[in-house]
């Protein structure tokens, strides 16, 4: 049976660690312990004091003051698997964890699925053509020398980078590695933990390079173990469970996420809020347990997104400069199809082609296939037309020859339609009534990622409430807005009441009207 030996890198919280380290270990486990060298001493006293008796606990020998994005990250790991390796000969894995991570599965869970695969499981991408890396710096971290902290020494840092920049002061990466990035929470077997050790020792030339990149931890052993071990014996991903935020920052749990959290695909998870105090406790009740079973749903990160992504309202994507004098002209009108079902818009605006002469296009801002015509490259991706969104519809407009023009939105792109019913343009928006059941729903929740198609019945029925009140809730803002030309057809009105609807949206006759209402199957899902 797999024994782990964790490599807890940690700086405040003594009880908090000294409670980790008792509990770990109960469990037949292992600690090595690195207490940052700038911490309290007196706080590392009381560690050392309280776990010394403990033979399944080992520390450090030399203790690193360790800063954010620099070596000494690396190198207090580097002392910390030393002294477990040395400690534990019986540990077949080395599971990195810091003083915020919680176990999120048992102990009993966790060394069954460390058996059930002889492999290491570390994200590894590559450096230069991943998208790992969202901003900042990222071939300057390997060519230049960092020798200074950006949070703690500003000035030096930019001077230091500045001066290399200005004299081409570069530097080659050594020949024969790949550099690879990925988080740092990994879980290693032993016999790679001890090829790394022994690359350290001969290789002085690789870790005088990374000693000087920025933020090694997220690149050290990410690029040694597929340098060291093949590639069929690596899972690229981590076992400890992490969210960041669009700003780069890690989502804290609380304690009302205690389900949520297990429900991951994950055996340990960060941040754990120090005040969850009832999180904490119930989390380390379950590492003990015995017998639990974990349907995984994964739908977290998705859940996350979903509720967060919609940004402030109205201000998710702000006018870009060039196009806030970009009006799509008084002349014109743009009548938007508002459906979060958009099979029935699509069945609209198809209608709205076979029975008019008004051009018609659909999701543009969020399917690659939207009937466009082309426009010479700025309509190639959704990414672009976000971008240049007015520009793309002065293209249409001149485009058609028309002075109208027909798009689709998902009540969700409140920014989008509140910028487009402030232009000069006659801008004009037809809202499609919805009906949302449960399969429905269901279908909606595996889409947008919130959980899997494999996932326990139970999860997605949780999810159901809060998925049905969201979409609700999208419309119902659209209404509270007031706009002047705002027009609603809906399964629950007769075809004569969507018929009327459609004639003032679109100024068409009557008649054509009516046939657009009594397309076929126009609301079925």
């Amino acid at each position: 049976m797999a024994k782990i030996a964790f490599i807890l890198l940690c700086h405040k919280d003594a009880p908090g660690v000294i409670a980790q380290a008792r509990r770990l270990t109960a469990s037949g486990d292992f600690v090595s312990i690195h207490f940052d060298g700038r911490a309290d001493p007196t706080a590392h006293a009381a560690i050392r004091a309280a776990l010394n008796d403990n033979p399944s606990v080992t520390f450090a020998q030399r203790r690193h003051k360790c800063g954010w994005g620099e070596w000494s990250l690396v190198a207090a790991t580097l002392e910390a698997v030393r002294a477990a390796v040395a400690a534990f000969p019986t540990a077949s894995h080395f599971y990195m964890l810091s003083g915020d991570c919680m176990p999120i599965k048992s102990a009993e869970y966790a060394h069954g699925f460390l058996d059930a695969e002889d492999c290491d499981y570390i994200e590894n991408f590559d450096f230069l053509t991943s998208d790992w890396i969202k901003t900042g710096l990222k071939e300057e971290r390997l060519i230049y020398r960092f020798w200074f902290n950006e949070r703690t020494q500003t000035r030096l840092y930019y001077a230091s980078l500045t001066i290399q920049q200005r004299l081409g002061l570069t530097r080659k990466v050594p020949a024969d590695i790949r550099v690879m990035i990925g988080s740092q929470w990994w879980c290693l077997r032993r016999q790679t933990v001890e090829k790394v050790l022994e690359f350290c020792d001969a290789r002085r030339d690789v870790l005088r390079f990374f000693a000087t990149t920025w933020i090694p931890d997220e690149t050290f052993f990410q690029t040694l173990v597929p340098h060291l071990v093949p590639r069929n014996e690596i899972r690229a991903r981590t076992l400890t469970y992490l969210i960041f935020t669009d700003y780069g920052m890690p989502v804290t749990f609380y304690n009302d996420q205690y389900d949520l959290l297990l429900r991951q695909d994950y055996l340990f998870a960060r941040k754990i809020s120090p005040e969850a105090l009832e999180l904490r406790a119930r989390l380390g009740e379950l590492w003990t347990a015995e017998g639990v079973h974990f349907p995984t749903s994964n739908e977290a990160t998705g859940l996350f997104r979903f509720l967060t992504g919609r940004g402030r309202v109205g201000r998710r994507f702000a006018p870009r400069f060039w196009e806030t004098e970009g009006s799509l002209g008084r002349n014109n009108s743009l009548l938007l199809v508002v459906s979060k079902k958009w099979h029935i818009a699509k069945r609209l605006t198809e209608a709205i082609r076979q029975h008019t002469d008004i051009p018609a296009v659909d999701y543009l801002f969020n399917e690659d296939e939207a009937h466009l015509p082309d426009l010479g490259g700025v309509e190639k991706t959704v990414e672009k037309r976000q971008r240049h969104r007015r520009a793309l519809l002065r293209l249409l407009f001149a485009q058609f020859g028309q002075n109208r023009l027909v798009i689709c939105l998902d009540p969700s792109a409140l920014d989008l339609i509140q910028d487009f019913l402030g232009d000069k343009a006659d801008t004009r928006l037809l809202l499609i009534e919805s009906l949302f059941d449960d399969d429905y729903l269901r279908g909606h929740i595996e889409r947008v990622g919130l959980a899997g198609r494999n996932v326990d019945p139970e999860v997605v029925e949780r999810l159901l409430p809060t998925v049905r009140r969201d979409l609700l809730y999208e419309a119902e803002r659209l209404r509270d807005m007031e706009f002047a030309r705002f027009h609603v057809i809906s399964p629950a009105r007769d075809m004569a009441a969507n018929a009327g609807e459609l004639a003032k949206f679109l100024d068409i006759a009557p008649d054509v009207a009516h046939d657009l209402a009594a397309t076929e199957h126009l609301f079925s899902d």
